[in-house]
């Protein structure tokens, strides 16, 4: 065969192999394109962020007479993202002037559905509500419904952004202008790519030696941010051309438009990554995004170069250079007149730089609402869904619980010389059940070990009405004699227990109440023993303390472990007159289109008779007025007849109090996380940080409601002999029909060397004149 023929056959073969890969190559690269087709549909036309469960406080409600102050409302409204405005007010702003603040709320669905924005006017006198009225008809409100605030929202583990998701609709013409108009001026003429946008960049760049301009199309920056990494590969930019022509092959300018205004990120607030206009407008304006003006709008889509960068809150001068050439941009493009532009370049960032987080501000409240709604509710129905869940959080109550919480342990480290004591607290009310704050610890902010849920810890005295309850429902009375003395328990095969009083002195014969008042071990025990152990395990059962203990008599001094709202369950249902309401934190939760998924309401089951907790309540009563807990009354008056109980462990290593008001149950625990002793009394640590946060509430005096069938008796607290009004030492005392010693109603003329002196002296001179 000839060279030629040779070559010829060569070129040939050197073709159709040519031709091969080239096919090859195509039929992969169609492939790949095929991929990313089905990445792209899959992840766009699915569920396209994942919105993380928002929680809101309980809402506001403000009527004539509700003890509230000026400043207290005006530091909820903060809270809640209202914003003080010095002319005319719009949705989520305020003024104040002299004894009335004035404001406007902002729409919210409530159970009942929309409640629309209303201007009203709230006039104070002191520290009461007078009157509240609509600002612009005059017209009285008999009761105004603020929209709650947002105290924070649950993302998953894995990334912590957050976002208000807009349609195309609740974008406003002025922010669609002006993004386009900096970001993307050919965005409705090209088809993802823009070679005139890349050759400019590229120029400039050139041109200044440096990276100051790009060329991506707002669709480019779409596919970016939202299908790829920041990775700075060919590989990536090659997907991202591919892409780019895939998403708007499928998809209208609209869909994309939108989907990058809820998807760019504007900012970080603490470990919240800021996504979308909408909830950035929110972050750094408190507003709306439909309610922003020239000069917000300008800050926002100028930030898009650079989030952190044109942070206004860290570089306030970068910002407010990016923000006035936004401006200039804007008025070149006649998005705004020169009058606008004007008034924008003079206005100010600082309303910009006093941003209020609304990343979990509550963290150990915010706890107790995840661990609730994990009975009703998935995991990633929490992170992924968007719901909306209104909790009843009181910030008033929650910032109290703060302050003096940390006051008392400030206090106490320095007299106990313990610097690693530590706290919690539970508030609720006493009436519905409904938790009111939440302290895990000395740092409200910090989301650690939240003591208040998982500190066990041993309860010493708080046991004791729990005993006493089960004594009185097995025909003991408050007046019953008990033995406060030594007692030695033998068990077979293990060291004698031999329990002693706090004051290690034995008491004789006392009362049943008195016994309580004073926390006297011996007695305790004594009665305990008598009404049986695994009884009163079963009473503290019926209280609301789901789990088994064992029935050891050290039990009845408190010798079992619970956690603060373990113990505030149990008082619960004491403070409710032995009505059994599983405590809660949560009202209701909304989906993501605001429908009322799930309302919570009461659950209500009597588990105790109101008779034998009207007695063990008057009894908790004298604990307060004359028993462990006495020093209450220095921070307290004794005319609010407070209920409640000191709880001490081995070694002074725990410090309890649980105690209510007519409306407010709190208990408190402080000690020190490695279990080591405190130096601290129920009466010298947790009394102290419970009265100092309760008396800073608006408490209502204890009214104890009396049942049907209850006898009042005057009883001798020293012989405990029936008694009357007359002798000096009786104490009246209250008694099951049937059980009294001495019914006041039939009571007996006393005998005359028993009256009282001033009574006596009188007869004695009245006598004298017949004689």
């Amino acid at each position: 065969m000839s060279p030629k023929k040779k070559t010829k056959k060569h070129r040939s073969l050197f073709s159709r192999v040519t031709i091969i890969f080239i096919l090859i190559a195509a039929g992969c690269f169609a492939l790949y394109v095929a991929y990313l087709d089905k990445v792209i549909l899959r992840k766009f036309d699915g569920k396209r962020w994942t919105l993380p469960a928002v929680v809101y406080a309980r809402p506001l409600e403000l009527y004539a007479g509700l003890s509230l102050s000026p400043n207290q409302l005006i530091k909820e409204l903060k809270l809640a993202g209202y914003r003080n405005e010095k002319q005319k007010l719009t949705p989520g702003g305020y003024s104040q002037t002299a004894e009335t603040v004035h404001l406007v709320t902002r729409d919210f669905y409530f159970p009942e559905g929309l409640q629309r924005s209303m201007n009203i006017s709230v006039t104070f006198s002191g520290n009461k509500i007078k009157n509240i009225s609509r600002t612009d008809s005059g017209e009285n409100v008999s009761i105004a419904r603020l929209d709650p605030a947002r105290i924070g929202s649950f993302h998953p583990k894995q990334h912590h952004e957050d976002r208000i998701v807009l349609t195309y609709a609740e974008l406003p013409e002025q922010l669609i202008k002006t993004l386009l108009a900096v970001e993307d001026q050919n965005f409705y003429s090209h088809r993802g790519l823009s070679p005139k946008s890349i050759a400019r960049a590229l120029w400039a760049n050139i041109r200044a030696g440096k990276t100051v301009q790009g060329g991506s199309t707002l669709t480019q920056q779409l596919v970016k941010n939202f299908f790829l990494s920041n990775q700075r590969t060919l590989r990536r930019k090659f997907n991202e051309a591919i892409m780019t022509l895939l998403l708007e092959a499928h998809y209208s300018k609209q869909e994309i438009l939108t989907a990058y205004a809820n998807e760019i990120f504007l900012g970080q607030d603490g470990a919240r990554a800021v996504h979308g206009f909408g909830l950035a407008s929110q972050f750094y304006f408190k507003r709306d995004l439909k309610d922003l003006s020239a000069s917000q709008t300008a800050l926002l889509v100028g930030m898009i170069k650079g989030p952190s960068y044109f942070d206004p809150r860290r570089h306030p001068k970068r910002a407010q250079s990016r923000r006035q050439l936004v401006l200039s941009i804007m008025r070149d493009r006649s998005i705004i007149d020169d009058n606008t532009l004007q008034q924008a370049l003079a206005s100010s960032l600082k309303e910009s730089t006093m941003t209020t987080s609304g990343f979990n501000r509550f963290p150990a409240f915010l706890d107790l609402v995840r661990r609730q709604l994990r009975n009703d509710y998935r995991e990633e129905d929490l992170t992924n869904d968007g719901m909306r869940i209104l909790t009843t959080l009181d910030p008033h109550v929650q910032w109290q619980v703060e302050e003096h919480l940390g006051e008392s342990l400030k206090n106490l480290r320095q007299s106990t010389g313990n610097k690693d004591l530590e706290g919690a607290v539970i508030v609720s009310s006493r009436e519905s059940a409904e938790i009111l704050a939440v302290a895990g610890g000395s740092r409200p902010l910090q989301a650690s070990f939240n003591r208040a849920l998982d500190a066990s810890r041993q309860v010493g005295s708080l046991i004791k009405p729990a005993l006493y309850l089960s004594a009185l429902e097995n025909k003991y009375t408050l007046a019953t004699a008990v033995d406060d003395r030594s007692i030695t328990l033998t068990n077979q095969g293990e060291k004698n227990w031999k329990p002693q009083n706090f004051d290690r002195k034995e008491h004789g014969r006392v009362a049943l109440y008195q016994a309580l008042a004073q926390s006297y071990n011996l007695a305790t025990v004594r009665v305990g023993l008598d009404v049986g152990v695994k009884k009163i395990i079963q009473t503290v059962n019926k209280l609301g303390i789901d789990r088994a203990f064992p029935p050891y008599p050290s039990f009845l001094l408190g010798a079992s472990s619970m956690s603060p709202i373990e113990v505030s369950q149990m008082y619960q249902t004491m403070a409710t007159g032995g009505f059994y309401i599983p405590q809660r934190a949560i009202n209701c939760v909304f989906a993501s289109d605001n429908t009322l998924l799930n309302r919570f309401g009461l659950s209500v089951e009597q588990r105790f008779t109101p008779e034998s907790m009207y007695l063990l309540n008057t009894a908790l009563q004298h604990v307060v007025s004359e028993g462990t807990g006495k020093t209450l009354s220095r921070f307290i008056p004794a005319s609010f007849k407070i209920a409640g109980k000191t709880g001490t462990s081995n070694d002074l290593r725990d410090s309890w109090f649980a105690g209510f008001s007519h409306d407010k149950l709190a208990v408190v625990w402080l000690g020190r996380d490695k279990n080591k002793p405190s130096g601290l009394t129920g009466a010298s640590g947790a009394l102290v940080a419970w009265a100092k946060i309760m008396r800073s509430l608006s408490l209502k005096p204890l009214q104890l409601t009396e049942p049907p069938g209850i006898l009042w008796s005057y009883v001798n607290p020293v012989t405990l002999e029936k008694s009357n009004r007359f002798h000096p030492q009786s104490i009246k005392l209250p008694f099951l029909q049937g059980t009294s010693p001495n019914p006041i109603n039939s009571e007996p003329r006393p005998p005359y060397n028993q009256l009282k002196k001033p009574i006596k002296s009188f007869l004695e001179k009245l006598r004298s004149l017949f004689n």
